[in-house]
């Protein structure tokens, strides 16, 4: 490939980014937005924005792709496979916020029925579930905890501070893995209550 190739392949791929990155910004404030107004949000013209994208629905599309990659490389990035999973489990939900919030828009799309989004998202609830088996095994889960469960509740955690987020995602991050571990109350055994 040619050094002239390599430089107009990065251009359009700055561009593609570009467009992307104010779709989000656009359609986050009015999902109703046209392809007109995320064009000049990009700073492009709209024939280039219809030149990458043959519809809104295909932009939409790209930006669901977009932010699922951006999410499975968040989750990769703490190496929850390898890193102790406490540590993991911090970095993670700090990686995974930072996505979520800069991303909110496509996110909320991302369960497309677009394969390979499903296949990704396959693979981080697996990578995901993984995590939280060896967070059980080294204590940092309780024994009796049903970890589908707690995934679950770990999820809805996650969107909710996405949603709500009322800090930067190292903070939010602290606090979700706080609750998630500790709880709301003072450490009362609720079957031992009933």
């Amino acid at each position: 490939m040619s050094e002239t190739t390599r430089a107009r392949r990065s251009d359009a791929e700055r561009t593609v980014r570009t467009i992307l990155e104010a779709a989000e910004r656009v359609l986050s404030r009015n999902p109703a937005a046209s392809m007109e107004q995320i064009a000049e949000a990009a700073g492009v013209a709209r024939t280039t924005v219809h030149r990458r994208f043959a519809s809104r629905e295909a932009l939409v599309d790209a930006m669901a792709g977009w932010a699922t990659r951006q999410f499975a490389a968040a989750v990769a990035a703490a190496h929850p496979e390898t890193t102790p999973p406490l540590v993991a489990l911090y970095q993670v939900t700090a990686n995974v916020l930072r996505v979520k919030i800069d991303w909110g828009f496509a996110m909320s799309r991302a369960l497309s029925a677009d394969p390979e989004v499903s296949r990704v998202h396959a693979e981080v609830e697996a990578s995901c579930d993984r995590l939280f088996r060896r967070a059980q095994a080294a204590g940092v889960l309780r024994a009796d905890v049903d970890v589908d469960w707690a995934r679950r509740v770990y999820y809805a955690l996650i969107h909710e501070a996405a949603q709500h987020h009322d800090g930067d995602a190292d903070t939010l991050a602290t606090r979700l893995v706080d609750t998630l571990l500790r709880g709301l109350g003072p450490g009362l055994n609720a079957a031992a209550v009933l």
